[in-house]
């Protein structure tokens, strides 16, 4: 077997380059909606051995890199449909898109690559932490991208529960550990990797018999709608009343429940000029408390993305601003800069975004406690999630993935919402425009859904919160401590355990 990663590493450039891009989205099939993780320990495991034997570090760089461009090329290749709702004008723009950013994500790893070379030569497993750091930097450096994670590829699995414990980069470590250990069995070591297998698997058969949490149907009833209202036409003034109508309609029927939750932006109207529509919405809801997506502006003409939380009588209780906005999505980096500079063309786009919020605190929904709001781009920051003082109910995340159309990003995105739930030992109701809105359970998995791409509605009673997990109360930095031993400890030993 190392014969043939020494014959990978003497191949042409461009051949090379052409095999672990390959390799890259061999790796990337473990990302939903795929989840196929064996493919991604098995190319991960393979690119460990060829970073070893790569005859010189700028080699075993760019032998990375072009590996983490297949895998991120693969995974994100969902990030060119919002510059397809608008083809005739942003069309050009898609594929310039995927390049820059699935090759910019892949600088990251190719810079744990080059770091490795140049500081244990030779350990693999060095290499593999030096990702781990890689991928906690990517999750928070220049506001963070923490999308297609390594770690995210247990979700479907019992191993997800290690995320109460330290969060996606635990996962993300042991990714690399499952890899490692698969490299040790070609070199035909019988420790430790084989030990790394064994315990693996051991962890995933006690985690997966364990009870389940009960389900409580005399708990609390919410109702969950999504009304499919594609993005090319959300917007469309001819359309408003279409969808506004359906939201309407499928709030009204049935049983009134204990909570109705619409997705972001669900309401196409600024909240100042809204007051008609709001009696409208307290009817569909008949008494109970509504939470909806809507655009707002405030007394000095700033925008907001907002979630509101309408009692009964049409009454608004609280609001949330969402404060993690999307780059060149929601807001433009350095606007000020541009603004002083007053560059054609970009100077006019300064004004037109989104301002952040500045209060995260969880909101009080009458008769059902606390949640923690999340508006869209949110939901893919562990760390950012803020519980407060007192424990909360739940977490609601609404959101607008018709941006990403029918492509793998709503199913990725979903991903990340159980793993949220896994990790803060909390229920989630996740509303989506044109989905997948669901019920998430305090254990990750889905309790009902709305598939993606249909208009519907669900009552599901709310499940049971779970007491604060580790990762609640203590956040990544236990993890981190570790991930710093190590380091330092393969750093020492990496060429005794490298190879």
């Amino acid at each position: 077997m190392p014969d043939i990663f020494a014959r990978l590493a003497a191949l042409p450039v461009w051949q090379r380059f052409a095999l672990l891009s390959l390799l890259g989205v061999v790796g990337g099939l473990g990302q939903a909606p795929f989840d196929l993780w064996p493919a991604t320990i098995i190319a991960l495991a393979i690119l460990l051995q060829v970073h070893t034997v790569a005859p010189t570090a700028r080699r075993a760089t760019l032998d990375v890199w072009c590996f983490g461009l297949g895998y991120f090329g693969f995974t994100l290749h969902w990030i060119v449909e919002p510059f397809l709702v608008d083809i005739a004008r942003h069309g050009w723009m898609a594929p310039f898109a995927l390049v820059l950013m699935a090759g910019g994500a892949a600088l990251f790893w190719a810079l744990a690559g080059w770091l490795a070379r140049r500081v244990a030569p030779g350990g693999a497993m060095f290499f593999g932490l030096m990702l781990v750091w890689a991928e906690l930097t990517r999750a928070l450096i220049l506001t963070g991208f923490p999308w297609a994670l390594l770690g995210h590829i247990w979700v479907p699995t019992p191993l997800a529960q290690l995320a109460a414990f330290g969060g996606p980069h635990l996962l993300s470590l042991i990714t690399i550990l499952a890899a490692w250990a698969l490299t040790t069995l070609w070199h035909r070591r019988l420790v430790p990797g084989p030990i790394v297998i064994v315990v693996l698997g051991g962890v995933a058969g006690v985690l997966g018999s364990g009870p389940t949490p009960e389900l409580r149907s005399d708990g609390p009833l919410v109702r969950i709608v999504q009304p499919n209202a594609p993005q090319h036409l959300k917007w469309d003034p001819a359309y408003r009343d279409v969808f506004l109508n359906r939201l309407l309609d499928l709030t009204g029927q049935g049983a009134v429940p204990d909570l109705v939750v619409w997705p972001e932006t669900a309401v196409p109207s600024l909240l100042n000029y809204v007051q008609s529509d709001l009696s409208l919405l307290e009817g569909a809801a008949r008494g109970a408390p509504l939470v909806f997506g809507i655009q707002r502006l405030d007394a000095a003409g700033a925008f907001y993305n907002s979630m509101v939380v309408m009692g009964p009588g049409g009454v608004i209780r609280d609001i949330y601003d969402k404060r993690h906005l999307v780059p060149f999505g929601e807001y433009i980096p350095g606007a000020r800069q541009i603004e002083k500079l007053g560059l054609p063309g970009l100077a006019g786009l300064v004004g037109t975004g989104f301002t952040p919020g500045t209060q995260g605190d969880p909101l009080m929904i009458p008769g059902i406690g606390l949640a923690v709001p999340l508006i869209c781009y949110e939901g893919i920051f562990a760390e950012e999630i803020v519980t407060g003082p007192t424990r909360p109910r739940l977490m609601v995340l609404i959101t607008n993935d018709a941006w990403f159309g029918q492509a793998a990003g709503p199913h990725q995105h979903l991903a990340q919402a159980r793993l949220r739930a896994i990790e803060q030992g909390l229920p989630m109701v996740r509303a989506a425009n044109t989905g997948i809105s669901a019920m998430i359970d305090a254990k990750g998995r889905i309790v009902d859904q709305v598939s993606l791409g249909v208009a519907g509605a669900i009552d599901v009673p709310l499940p049971l919160a779970l007491p604060a997990t580790p990762y609640a109360r203590r956040g990544e930095w236990p993890f981190v401590g570790v991930l710093i031993l190590l380091t330092f400890g393969f750093y020492a030993g990496g060429r005794r355990f490298g190879n």
